[in-house]
């Protein structure tokens, strides 16, 4: 069974190397926690359950060996994008909580790693809504 045995950032992206030799890389877009992250936290890591995983305890993620074989790129050409290029000042935090979902949940729709459901887009646009009926109290 392939395992990791190291992993390296470059640029935008995460790179495995497997104990049979192979790289893959995911784009960072992919997990927002580690995109966020400094240099540091990212190098910061330990491999566990017998080079299937990877934990990053200072910024609390994990990651599993079955994700470096997810093949989705990120596209940015969604509804969800748009919203957020329209408004950059928002806060992905403030908006996931409102919306009731995990922040990393939200950035993946907003780069198109994880496509949201159309129920889920109309729950983003009308906490959107929301925050505009909300400014216009002030």
């Amino acid at each position: 069974m392939e395992r990791i045995k190291n992993l390296w950032f470059d640029g935008n992206r995460i790179y495995m190397r497997s104990t049979e030799g192979r790289v893959l890389s995911r784009p960072l877009e992919a997990y927002p926690e580690l995109k966020e992250a400094s240099t540091e936290q990212r190098n910061d890591y330990t491999i566990e359950d017998d080079g299937r995983a990877i934990r990053w305890e200072a910024i609390d993620a994990d990651m599993h060996i079955s994700s470096f074989y997810e093949t989705t790129e990120p596209n940015d050409e969604n509804e969800v994008a748009r919203m957020f290029k329209r408004l950059p000042w928002l806060n992905v935090s403030e908006v996931a909580r409102a919306v009731g979902i995990n922040k990393s949940l939200l950035a993946r729709y907003i780069y198109g790693i994880s496509k949201p459901s159309e129920q889920r887009v109309l729950q983003i646009r009308a906490t959107l809504h929301e925050f505009a009926r909300e400014l216009q109290t002030v």
